[in-house]
Order: C-alpha cells, then sequence, then structure tokens
C-alpha cells in the first residue's frame, strides 16, 4: 500500500486504510447509529447538522487525499525528468544532514574542546612520550636486524659451515655431474673434503 493512499489522521479509526477503503464506509450508517442514542443536551436538528458537516469533513479529506496523490505523483515525474533519484536525493539529505551537524553547537563546543586538549600540557607531553618510545623502538629493531645480519655473517664463514657447503657440493656434483657447471670441475676436485667433519 502506498504512502499517498493511507489515512494520516492518527486518531481515525480509519488509520492505516486506502482511499479505497474508506469510499466503503458509510458514514450515514455510522451516523444511524448514533441516532438512536443522542448525547444528552443535543437536539435531533444539531445532531442532523453535525452529522452534515461530518459527511462534508470527510470528503474534503478524501478530495485532499486525492490531489496529494496526484501531486505527489506529478512531482515524482519531474524528479524523474530531471534526473533526481531516491538515491541522489537521500545524498542531499546526508550532506545537508553533515551540515546542519557540523554547525550545531554541540559539535562546535565538542570541536572546540578537542582543541583545547591538543594544545593542553599533558596533550603534548603524552605525544613526546610515545614518539619517543617509537623512535627507541625502531633503533632496537634496527640494531637486532643489524646483530641478526653480523651472527649470520659470521655464521657463513665459520669451518663448520663451509664444512656443510662443501658437502652439499659434492652431493650436487654427484647428482648433476660434471655437466652442471658447464665444464667447471666440482669442488672436491680442488679441494679435498675433511674427513672430521660434524655432520
Amino acid at each position: 500500500m502506498d504512502s499517498a493512499n493511507q489515512d494520516i489522521n492518527l486518531n481515525s479509526p480509519n488509520k492505516g486504510l486506502g482511499t479505497d477503503s474508506l469510499t466503503d464506509v458509510s458514514v450515514e450508517g455510522a451516523a444511524g447509529n448514533a441516532a438512536s442514542t443522542l448525547p444528552p443536551g443535543l437536539t435531533e436538528e444539531e445532531a442532523e447538522e453535525l452529522r452534515s458537516e461530518l459527511t462534508k469533513v470527510e470528503e474534503e479529506i478524501n478530495t485532499l487525499r486525492q490531489v496529494l496523490s496526484a501531486k505527489e505523483k506529478h512531482a515524482y515525474e519531474l524528479k524523474r525528468k530531471l534526473g533526481l533519484s531516491p538515491l541522489n536525493e537521500f545524498k542531499q539529505n546526508l550532506t545537508k544532514g553533515w551540515q546542519d551537524v557540523q554547525t550545531s553547537n554541540a559539535y562546535l563546543s565538542a570541536t572546540s574542546t578537542l582543541e583545547d586538549i591538543t594544545h593542553s600540557e599533558a596533550y603534548k607531553k603524552t605525544q613526546e612520550t610515545l614518539s619517543q618510545a617509537g623512535q627507541k623502538t625502531s633503533a632496537a629493531l634496527s640494531n637486532m636486524g643489524t646483530a641478526i645480519s653480523k651472527r649470520l655473517g659470521d655464521m657463513r664463514n665459520s669451518p663448520t659451515f663451509k664444512s656443510f657447503e662443501d658437502k652439499v657440493g659434492n652431493i650436487k656434483y654427484k647428482v648433476v655431474g660434471g655437466r652442471g657447471n658447464g665444464g667447471v670441475q666440482s669442488p672436491t676436485e680442488t679441494k679435498p673434503v675433511q674427513d672430521n667433519a660434524p655432520f
């Protein structure tokens, strides 16, 4: 059910019903039941005038609903011709809403408070401490990387690693043969392997 056809009077017994549903409800029937039990102090003539006025008001409401529905359809067509989609309208509403928030007293007050905090001594000291901690951590990681690189270099130059390197070279020579090095001799032919290797 589209919103243009809904009853917008929240006190109405027909709340939420479309205009088609309202045309099925007879006002005379409702007023006819009330005729047998008139409120005290109300004459039959006054009751008839009120019923007549009620009928006119409900007809006007119905007419206004139809006019509103026609206007909404016309507005929709105009927006469609202008290329305004519901998504574009939503974006415009968000933009306007954000601008309203930025100019609101609460936002301006919060912004001012944040600026005061960032200019305070406590904030500056905290920022300075965190900056120093970051620099020290960076320096420590750099030193650790340098130490690891040096240690790996020392390890590569150790006799144990050299022996391991020779053994890998021998295995490669045995698997690939002389053609793997483009005719270059194996490492064992130029340098004998140590028999006392720990491997």
